[in-house]
């Protein structure tokens, strides 16, 4: 089995696993590489597929990657971590201007695309989260999007997703344990202040699947109540507040069918079907060999974004949180333990692992002198980060 780490060919998507089966391994070159006419700094990746024992995929170094317009116009990428290329300025695809990506490898193989041209802008009318029961029969929270062309021309559609969502630590203390002696038979902590913000974080997620549809059997160019996003209630990430930022790509014909087609290729069912072809065609060839095996689809997409907040009050004001990720478990572990000779509680301390609740006054009858939970109840950078982002709105 041959892997290709392939993601949803842009710069914040999290990996999709392309899986595709030879006779005999060869190794393949991937690209991965998408522009928009958002005004930054677009990114390329190029690695190589890699076998199912292997770790991850080979990163391909030392490239030259550029991409040139149909103006005259070249921009260079830079590598800045190992397959991954950052272009050296900031620039934003133009309507009727056409695009191409060229990448010299260190051997000194070179490779192209088609020449594209960016698709049609349309704007998302609206993102909105509704409480649903799902076709499975399960409560939770839908995210949709809608959105309309008037001229028609845009058609076919995919969606990304950025979720940011408060966590508050249910176990959490002012104060923190401190090693004064961490080696048998001198094993002591004690009770000190804490020193930074452990109570309150934000973590982020990013879309993982291939999400898309289009409106080319319809009368109008109209996506209405579109789901992108569906969360079980009874997931801690909707406990506080939540945000998501939807983001949408207008797609050329060709590269809705790639994404379809690399969509049933990532399904279950498909990657082990006798009936599976071997290889997904993109856009991007070799330019010395035709029979050269090469992944990727380079692409020129309009892009629109829209970001909405909501609580889990708004939508379930009478009801208990979800569980939280862990188990907030008390317990009381010895400070000393002889026989055998360990200090318990020191080591989970060193391990980082578990938060003070409080003293053991009697709770614990043969426990240590404090009482701790797992560190994720009392200590929220376990989980996320305590910066709350720019752009969160309370």
């Amino acid at each position: 089995m041959v892997i290709a780490s392939f993601p949803m060919m842009c710069i914040c998507s999290c990996i999709e696993t392309f899986e595709t089966k030879f006779e005999d391994f060869e190794s393949a070159l991937v690209f991965e590489a998408i522009i928009t006419d958002e005004l930054k700094q677009h990114e390329v990746k190029v690695t190589r597929t890699y076998e199912f024992e292997d770790e991850g995929p080979e990163a391909e170094s030392n490239a030259d990657v550029r991409i040139v317009d149909g103006t005259g116009n070249t921009f260079v990428f830079q590598e800045t971590l190992p397959g991954t290329y950052v272009s050296n300025q900031s620039f934003a695809a133009q309507s009727g201007t056409t695009y191409q990506l060229s990448v010299t490898t260190n051997d000194g193989r070179s490779y192209s695309s088609t020449v594209m041209e960016m698709t049609e802008s349309t704007t998302i009318d609206e993102v909105s989260a509704q409480r649903i029961t799902n076709d499975e029969g399960v409560d939770g929270m839908a995210i949709y999007v809608d959105s309309f062309d008037p001229s028609g021309n845009s058609v076919n559609y995919r969606y990304e997703y950025e979720e940011t969502y408060k966590i508050i630590a249910p176990r959490h203390n002012k104060n923190t344990l401190e090693i004064l002696f961490s080696v048998y038979p001198e094993c002591e902590a004690r009770i000190v202040p804490r020193e930074v913000e452990e109570r309150v974080c934000y973590a982020t997620n990013l879309s993982n699947r291939i999400i898309q549809t289009t409106t080319s059997e319809l009368d109008e160019d109209r996506v209405d109540k579109f789901l992108v996003r569906f969360i079980p209630s009874d997931d801690f990430i909707l406990s506080h507040r939540y945000s998501i930022l939807v983001r949408q790509y207008v797609q050329s014909n060709i590269a809705y069918s790639f994404y379809e087609t690399l969509n049933e290729l990532s399904g279950n069912e498909s990657l082990f079907s006798e009936t599976q072809p071997g290889f997904l065609i993109g856009n991007v060839s070799s330019d010395n060999s035709r029979d050269e095996k090469v992944l990727g689809y380079f692409d020129v997409c309009a892009t629109n974004e829209k970001r909405i907040f909501f609580d889990y009050k708004d939508f379930y004001p009478d009801e208990p949180l979800p569980p939280y990720i862990v188990p907030c478990v008390e317990s009381s572990p010895l400070e000393i333990n002889h026989p055998p000779g360990t200090c318990p509680l020191i080591r989970q301390i060193e391990l980082d692992i578990v938060e003070l609740i409080g003293e053991n006054e009697g709770q614990f009858p043969l426990g240590g002198p404090f009482i701790i939970v797992p560190r994720e109840c009392g200590d929220c950078t376990a989980l996320g980060s305590n910066i709350q982002p720019d752009f969160w709105l309370e």
